[in-house]
């Protein structure tokens, strides 16, 4: 598919505790369409799609139907770009760890020159087709969004310090911005507040999956908070972001992008979140974590979906009546 060479690009092997780890086993067989789709990583894309179209329908301004929908494929492209660019970088440590290791590269069914090919070809449509249909800030934010998940966490910061989650976590908050970005040319007060929804949030979400990985990240050699200042440090910065997100979750109603019943509901919901924390605190085992970040995942998705209908005018109508 592409004609690059695997070992001009492989990136460096990290040591743990003085051994390599182990290559993905080089036994390649014919990429099915599947495996191609499963480079898209298709379930943070719907996420990150999601939130790229709510802040494409919060913006002020109207967008032909077409131009949205181009607008948010081109999020959707852009995301599965660096989700495929991210596993032909991390195909060896994907190979020794249990969460990932049935991964097409991981798993030897794709060439590393395939799924490099595949990333960058969608990468470079996705930020094209996003300039020509809609505009060049949009373009350029979602460039960045792909440079940044790329570049800043996938090569730079995951294998070397246990803020990788925190500082490349803000390339998941970009897309609200891109969004926002198509339909205004700009960028606004209340698309930054979608951007650091996401951003407060992604630590906790994140550690709290840490949490009952450890011992993957431990084996492959990444520095997962747990992994290096231990689990009650990790429970503490946890439960630290979700009061930092009762601000953050209310940032919008206070710049007039939602109303009442969108704040309500974002208090009620980061209380919830707080108390999942709390649970995490006192229990050793590993349900409370997986609880939590399964919950993680309902209060941003509810938090969004929420914007979305508070904006809706028969439920601000019957909220007024």
């Amino acid at each position: 598919m592409a004609d690059f060479s695997a070992t001009d690009f492989a990136p460096p092997v990290p040591l743990t505790r003085g051994r390599s780890v182990e290559a993905a086993p080089r036994r390649v067989l014919a990429p099915a369409l599947a495996d191609y789709i499963a480079l898209l990583k298709p379930r943070v894309m719907s996420l990150v799609v999601f939130t790229g179209w709510v802040g494409l329908y919060l913006a002020p301004g109207q967008l032909h139907p077409v131009l949205a929908f181009t607008a948010v494929l081109c999020i959707a492209v852009a995301a599965g770009a660096s989700g495929a660019i991210n596993m032909w970088y991390e195909r060896d440590i994907d190979a020794v760890m249990e969460r990932t290791r049935n991964r097409p590269l991981a798993a030897g069914r794709m060439e590393p020159s395939d799924a490099l090919g595949f990333g960058v070809v969608l990468a470079v449509a996705s930020v094209t087709l996003m300039g020509l249909a809609l505009n060049l800030a949009a373009a350029a934010l979602l460039a960045l969004t792909i440079a940044f998940y790329v570049f800043v966490y996938t090569i730079w910061l995951k294998r070397r310090t246990p803020q990788n989650i925190v500082i490349g976590g803000a390339a998941g908050a970009f897309p609200p911005l891109v969004g926002w970005a198509a339909v205004t040319g700009d960028v606004a007060w209340p698309a930054l507040a979608l951007f650091a929804l996401i951003f407060f949030w992604t630590p906790p979400h994140f550690w709290a999956l840490s949490l009952y990985r450890a011992g993957d990240y431990a084996k492959a050699g990444v520095p997962m908070l747990p992994v290096v200042a231990g689990k009650r440090e990790t429970k503490k910065q946890m439960l630290l972001y979700t009061f930092v997100l009762w601000p953050v979750a209310l940032a919008p109603s206070f710049l007039g992008v939602a109303g009442l019943v969108y704040g309500a509901a974002a208090l009620l919901l980061s209380a919830l979140f707080t108390v999942f924390a709390l649970r995490v605190m006192r229990d050793e085992s590993e349900r409370a974590a997986k609880q939590m970040f399964h919950f993680s995942l309902l209060y941003l998705f509810l938090l969004f979906a929420l914007l979305v209908a508070d904006r809706a005018p028969g439920l601000v109508a019957m909220f007024q009546s």
